[in-house]
This record gives structure tokens, sequence and C-alpha cells, in this order.
């Protein structure tokens, strides 16, 4: 009897957590500086998928960042 059901109307309350403002600001400035710093001028004379999977690196690595910085700081709104 230690587990007891909870209610429906509980149950259907269930908080939603969102990814915070920061994660994606950081994501995306990481992608965008991975494609051009990265892409456009380290790697400039480098096929052309080279580029976009810099961006993707960049991005990726952003996003890690706005994690850390969320944990840290806090989101920026």
């Amino acid at each position: 009897m230690a587990n007891k059901i909870k209610p429906k109307a509980e149950a259907l309350t269930h908080e939603k957590k969102e990814t915070p403002i920061v994660v994606y600001f950081f994501a995306f400035t990481g992608a965008i500086l991975g494609y051009m710093v990265l892409g456009k001028i380290i790697l400039a004379v480098q096929p052309h998928p080279i580029h976009w999977a810099s961006a993707l690196v960049g991005g990726a690595l952003g996003y890690l960042i706005g994690w850390l910085w969320y944990r840290w700081k806090g989101d920026i709104l």
C-alpha cells in the first residue's frame, strides 16, 4: 500500500522543461563563428562540406557552452 496512484489532474499538470534562451543564443553564435572563422578563414582551401561541418561543430560547442553558462550565471532574460 506504499504506492499510491496519483490523480489524473495531478499527473496532467506535469511541468514541461524548455531549453533556455541562452543555450540557443550560444549555439547560434557558435555556429556562425565556426562557419565564418574556421570554415571561411582557416579552412578556405578545403572542400566545401568542411565549411558546413565546422558550422555544426561550432554550434554543438556553443550548445554545450550555453548550458554551462545557464548553470553558472542563469538565463540572459
